[in-house]
């Protein structure tokens, strides 16, 4: 299961009722924030969730609206007590920016270990999650992130019988890769079918489309994506500033094969999204416009 916040919907400055663009991602007792704007943390507690459990906190790239909440959100934690060290990741020159940004927050009682992305595409894992990173096109270094949650096979019986594998370590074999017993290691691949289909979501905001987000959202459960404008008029502003309408999102989300899409990082012109909710609907029906804190829990189904 993948127990997802998209904690606000807002673009270039917190509005008083839209909190900037974040995501809240937990798997397994671990969490993961991707981008810290100015009253992340707020919007964190408005969710119901801790700024002490975060486990990896990765950035898009450096612009104010995805990064200046960060002094704040590691004071917080730091003043509630961790100890435990704290992974950042974002493109080349994260661990200068957030060394500026911490001249307000010089003394923290955690390490702070940074992963800076110098590949156009990298690989992480964490949490059992296997996390891309990918270059996307605007007016800065720029990454978006697919999270894949792969699921093993289905247990088979008649190939552990088949490899003389004993009973009673059947249900080990289902929980762990190896068991050793009576001078013999058994392998979890004896016992299992072929792997399922896992759980993916993919976000990516501040970008022009690029053929990377069709190919990483590829049949997503979740794709989340920029909405910056939904007005027609502005795909000129959109190109000039290498943001997204609604309906590119829409194109995108529809050409991936993708489950649902959330639009998300509107415009502070955009005081109702839901008003150009439709033009992006035509093309991809699954469309949503998010509210702050809008929440959701993946399940893998049966008929994965």
């Amino acid at each position: 299961m993948l127990d997802l916040s998209l904690l606000g919907t807002g673009g270039t400055m917190p509005m008083k009722k839209r909190w900037l663009t974040s995501l809240f991602v937990r798997h397994e007792g671990q969490s993961i924030l991707i981008d810290c704007g100015e009253g992340t943390q707020i919007a964190l507690k408005c969710a119901g969730r801790s700024v002490q459990k975060l486990d990896l906190l990765c950035i898009t790239h450096y612009h104010a609206d995805h990064i200046s909440g960060l002094p704040g959100l590691l004071l917080s934690m730091g003043l509630e007590g961790r100890t435990e060290p704290l992974t950042l990741c974002g493109p080349v020159g994260l661990q200068r920016i957030v060394s500026g940004l911490r001249v307000i927050a010089p003394e923290l009682p955690f390490e702070l270990n940074f992963i800076e992305f110098t590949q156009k595409t990298e690989h992480l894992n964490f949490a059992g999650l296997d996390i891309t990173v990918f270059a996307l096109r605007h007016t800065v270094p720029c990454c978006g992130y697919s999270l894949h949650l792969p699921r093993i096979g289905k247990f088979d019986p008649d190939r552990a019988k088949a490899a003389g594998i004993p009973v009673k370590l059947w249900g080990l074999l289902q929980k762990q890769e190896t068991v050793t017993f009576e001078g013999n290691v058994y392998h979890q691949s004896q016992v299992l079918g072929a792997p399922r289909r896992g759980l993916r979501v993919v976000y990516c905001t501040d970008t022009r489309p690029v053929p990377e987000i069709t190919e990483q959202a590829k049949d997503a459960d979740l794709l989340i994506l920029e909405g910056m404008y939904g007005e027609p008029e502005k795909l000129p502003k959109a190109l000039e500033t290498k943001h997204m309408m609604f309906t590119e999102a829409a194109q995108i989300a529809k050409d991936a094969g993708a489950s649902t899409l959330w639009l998300t990082h509107f415009s502070p012109s955009l005081p109702d999204p839901e008003t150009y909710l439709p033009l992006a609907q035509e093309i991809f029906p699954h469309t949503v416009c998010p509210h702050d804190g809008q929440q959701t829990d993946l399940q893998f189904t049966e008929s994965r």
